[in-house]
């Protein structure tokens, strides 16, 4: 393992005990960006010279003062992250119009107060409304283990960054599945934590009611590190006003025992390289119960009819003034948005409060629930349908299938990536009740340790 390709936490241990420098392992990430990023095309923006300050300043503390547990770990965002100097993109032409943010997001100061370095921002789909990255304005952000690949999205830079080793912890957000799904198609584990756990304030929102953040790893340590460096109350975001940290990191070492492991079925079945992947994990973790959500396929056109409506409202004053500045594929989703009628709202909003309360009832017996990720590993670039169980499909749409009925009521999961020699990766989502984070981070840290899942650096 090279500085370039080091972990988080190893990247802070070499710097704790002086094996390498903050700014060397600054220099190497930004080197091997360079190199790499022109066919990834994962970053819209390198902050070098910020990321070299922040280096150098680690550097000089850490001749007698406490570092924090991620110091000297190189980290990007999504660039619907406030950054401050930088514009506030969220993928959009019309948004680079606006000035430059003169703060930090909430979470991007957090992991600056644990001591990681930001180097740089992210490519994503339009305004977070879409799953491939390929974005009109930005180009498209291309999967490490095949270039001619998606990498997911919306959050597909951020999941080519990670799993092409140019950085080791990504952050990104979570509407219907924007962070599962690069993880799945990319290699990495992600974390889409319960809704309301972290601050959302200082960045671009897309589905308020819907809308999640959390980070990309190639570890489980890296993945529970991170997120426990992020908690904490924020005002600015009233869904995370008055949650208390809960710490996820020292729970890993306790492993999957004594959690009661079931399997999804029904709608979460899955088929192929998805099945085969959860049936892997499954007999991994010794589980054997099925379980099945139920009305999961409702509970994913309720989320469909939400995310369009909301995400249309937000847009609306530019829908009318300048629709042809959007990516003409997220303005035609906008438009169909903003044509919902106001009763199919309601009665989603209300399907969604009884769908929620019957999911809730299977955690009384269940800690956690294994389903697959995506129906099928990456497709290729600018691919149109897909097959699921014989049947071909629309691809960009149905990449959701697993991730929306989830998302839809704000329960956390963590993303664990599998992968066959000569076959792209494809993820496993692992399902814990609300607020019991730390649960799915056991899970993950379970296979990772047992060598069942993993997420080595593509291009290290």
């Amino acid at each position: 393992m090279t500085l370039r390709t080091l972990s988080a936490l190893d990247a802070a241990a070499a710097v704790r005990s002086g094996t390498a420098s903050a700014v060397e392992i600054a220099e190497a990430a930004l080197a091997h960006i360079a190199a790499c990023n022109p066919a990834l095309n994962a970053f819209t923006a390198i902050t070098a010279e910020r990321a070299l300050a922040d280096a150098a300043s680690i550097d000089r503390r850490a001749q007698g003062e406490p570092l924090g547990p991620l110091a000297g770990a190189p980290f990007a965002v999504k660039n619907l992250f406030d950054v401050t100097g930088l514009v506030t993109l969220a993928g959009s032409k019309i948004d680079a119009e606006r000035p430059p943010a003169d703060a930090d997001a909430f979470l991007v100061a957090k992991l600056r107060e644990a001591g990681a370095v930001l180097v740089g921002t992210l490519n994503m789909d339009e305004y977070a409304y879409g799953f491939t990255t390929e974005n009109a304005h930005y180009g498209p952000a291309h999967n490490p283990h095949d270039f001619g690949h998606s990498a997911g999205g919306s959050s597909g830079g951020s999941g080519a960054a990670v799993a092409g080793g140019l950085v080791p912890l990504a952050l990104a957000s979570d509407t219907n599945g924007s962070i599962r799904v690069p993880a799945s198609f990319c290699g990495t584990f992600g974390l889409k934590p319960t809704y309301g756990r972290l601050s959302r304030a200082g960045t671009r929102g897309f589905v308020s009611s819907l809308d999640h953040l959390g980070p990309l790893c190639r570890t489980v340590g890296d993945l529970a590190a991170s997120y426990d460096a992020m908690q904490g109350p924020d005002p600015h975001d009233p869904a995370c006003a008055g949650r208390p940290v809960e710490a996820a990191f020292p729970a890993l070492d306790h492993g999957a025992s004594g959690l009661r492991i079931a399997v999804a079925g029904g709608h979460f079945a899955g088929s192929g390289a998805a099945a085969e992947a959860v049936a892997t994990v499954a007999k991994a973790l010794g589980a054997t119960r099925m379980v099945e959500v139920p009305e999961a396929a409702r509970a994913r056109a309720a989320a469909f009819v939400v995310t369009a409506s909301e995400g249309a409202e937000l847009h609306l004053a530019d829908l009318k003034s300048r629709a042809q500045d959007f990516d003409p594929g997220t303005r035609d989703r906008f438009l169909a948005g903003a044509l919902i009628p106001a009763g199919w709202v309601l009665r989603a909003q209300r399907f969604r409060r009884w769908y929620r309360d019957q999911v809730l009832t299977l955690f009384r017996d269940i800690d956690i629930i294994i389903a697959p990720v995506t129906p099928i590993p990456a497709p290729r670039l600018g691919q149109e349908t897909m097959e699921i169980d014989g049947v071909t499909v629309p691809t960009r749409p149905y990449i959701g299938v697993y991730t929306q009925p989830l998302s839809f009521i704000g329960l956390p999961i963590v993303a664990a990536p599998l992968k066959k020699p000569g076959a792209l990766p494809i993820g496993v989502q692992i399902i814990a009740a609300p607020w019991r984070e730390a649960d799915a981070l056991r899970v993950a840290c379970a296979l990772e340790r047992a060598g069942v899942t993993n997420a080595e650096p593509v291009l290290g």
